[in-house]
């Protein structure tokens, strides 16, 4: 008898143990990593929102969080990671919501490993920011004009394939008419960038500059904060890696007084599959 007992109690656990393991989605639930920065993990949310894997509350727009999730049939759980480790943890998760830059560094083509791409909105566009107060000094409206020129529309056309889009709508010859370059010659402007893409189109930037014996020094950040505080303080001249969104959120954060010069790319936020192949595994 105290054997039945025990078989009993066992199976009535087991039963238990199902239970709750079904009704929490135990490791069946999907996991998607997405960005932990405010406006990067909105833009990760509406794309999931757009593919059809989620609902968001009403009016939750470019400052949703997973709290604004309003409907979530398929139990996706959500791991917010640093957006520069995104491509790390891919292999540890089903599916990882990674920025285009970061994407490419780590080996991934967005038009062809993307599992689903957001479009090319401008409002996401990637922007030269300074410091409040230098966005007129000639040194940065050189910049600028070489940043909006044509050789580097036709860069990040003919290198990135649709990854990165120009969002220039008429690009110069390189230059700025009403900039005296005379004036500059032998001077340099400092630019802090992530590697890829920014360096890289920064690397035509500074061949233009030097037509004019402007010295243009790339300085390389992985992170998100450095860039900004560098040029607060006034350490280095302009950044070029970021989007209005974050760079508006940064300023409410931080206290700081950075203001964007220009637009140049956007970079296509993209759902890549780490431990599945398909978003049909999440349904």
């Amino acid at each position: 008898m105290k054997k039945i007992i025990s078989l009993l109690l066992i199976a009535v656990f087991a039963l238990t143990v199902a239970f709750s393991f079904t009704a929490c989605g135990g490791n069946d639930a999907p996991t998607v990593a997405i960005p932990n920065d405010t406006t990067n993990e909105a833009r990760a949310l509406l794309l999931l929102e757009d593919l059809g894997l989620i609902k968001l509350k009403s009016g939750a727009g470019i400052t949703a969080t997973p709290l604004d999730i309003e409907e979530n049939p398929y139990n996706i759980e959500f791991k917010e990671v640093e957006a520069a480790q995104l491509p790390n943890v891919l292999r540890d998760v089903d599916y990882a919501v990674i920025n285009s830059n970061y994407a490419i560094e780590a080996d991934l083509n967005p038009t062809e490993d993307a599992l689903g791409l957001e479009g090319s909105s401008s409002a996401y566009g990637n922007i030269l920011a300074v410091k409040e107060g230098n966005e007129n000094s000639d040194i940065i409206r050189a910049l600028k004009a070489a940043l909006e020129s044509k050789q580097v529309a036709d860069f990040i056309a003919s290198e990135y394939d649709g990854a990165v889009v120009s969002v220039v709508d008429n690009p110069t010859d390189g230059y700025d008419s009403s900039v005296d370059y005379a004036a500059l010659a032998g001077k340099t402007v400092t630019v802090a960038a992530s590697p890829t893409p920014h360096a890289e189109i920064l690397g035509v930037v500074k061949a233009i500059l030097a037509e004019k014996d402007i010295t243009l020094e790339i300085r390389e950040f992985t992170d998100y904060v450095q860039p900004n505080n560098v040029v607060e303080s006034g350490e280095i001249d302009a950044n070029y890696f970021q989007h209005v969104p974050y760079l508006d959120d940064f300023n409410k954060e931080n206290g700081t007084h950075i203001v964007s010069v220009a637009s140049i790319h956007v970079e296509p936020l993209g759902i890549y599959g780490g431990k599945q192949t398909s978003l049909d595994a999440i349904k």
